[in-house]
């Protein structure tokens, strides 16, 4: 297949060679090369299998509205857009494209999300909290995956309080801890990120699974289907 990546930061070079890796061809597009989605027109876009944007909240709607307005596929590491989510669905099933948005695609994530659904019931009276520490440069605060985590804690308990601490800090790749405190012990559930790849592997799985494909979707709904 052939994949474009959008955003030349970090993470985004791992996923272009992650691609490769697995037989892809890849093109890379930095963010001062499409400035406001300005490189994103339909001819351009027709080359591909499927998008891959890991830019930032700022450029990712731009970016979005220029791939789904032309039909393209479209999978989104990015976070700190979904506010706008409702609009881009729309604009994604107006269009007939395809979009797969995650908050995370680490593995080890998902299954901490699946952890954390079944939490709450467990213990009752006990004080919940979510601490997670990123790079400097991570523009959202709360992450995304911690947004998530907090969204599965609830599936267990609507009615529990649980607070968000963030942390950015040089240049961690990711942790996430959710704590449950009594006044007599604490239970702890931990993911570390020890390098991007667990993240650009997972992205590539997706578009792998997206190519072909039309409609919305959220990584954690999907990602039993690619075990």
């Amino acid at each position: 297949m052939i994949f474009l990546v959008l955003g030349r930061g970090k993470t985004g070079r791992v996923v272009a060679d992650v691609a490769s890796e697995r037989g892809h061809s890849v093109r890379v597009i930095g963010e001062e090369e499409n400035a406001n989605a300005s490189a994103l027109t339909a001819p351009m876009l027709a080359q591909f299998d499927v998008v891959i944007d890991f830019t930032t909240p700022d450029a990712v709607i731009p970016n979005l509205r220029a791939c789904l307005a032309n039909g393209a596929r479209v999978v989104v590491g990015t976070t700190g857009w979904y506010d706008k989510l409702s609009e881009i669905r729309a604009i994604c099933e107006r269009r007939n494209g395809a979009l797969l948005y995650g908050a995370s695609f680490s593995v080890g994530v998902q299954a901490m999300y699946r952890l954390a659904e079944v939490l709450l019931p467990l213990v009752p009276g006990y004080e919940i909290s979510i601490t997670e520490t990123h790079h400097v440069s991570k523009k959202d605060k709360p992450s995304g995956t911690a947004l998530t985590l907090k969204q599965s804690l609830l599936l267990g308990d609507p009615s529990r309080a649980i607070e968000i601490m963030s942390h950015r800090e040089g240049d961690a790749v990711g942790s996430h801890v959710i704590s449950a405190r009594s006044g007599d012990d604490v239970i702890q559930i931990r993911h570390d990120s020890l390098s991007r790849r667990s993240f650009a592997e997972g992205a590539i799985r997706a578009a792998e699974w997206l190519a072909g494909k039309t409609g919305c979707y959220d990584f954690k709904e999907i990602y039993p289907q690619l075990r």
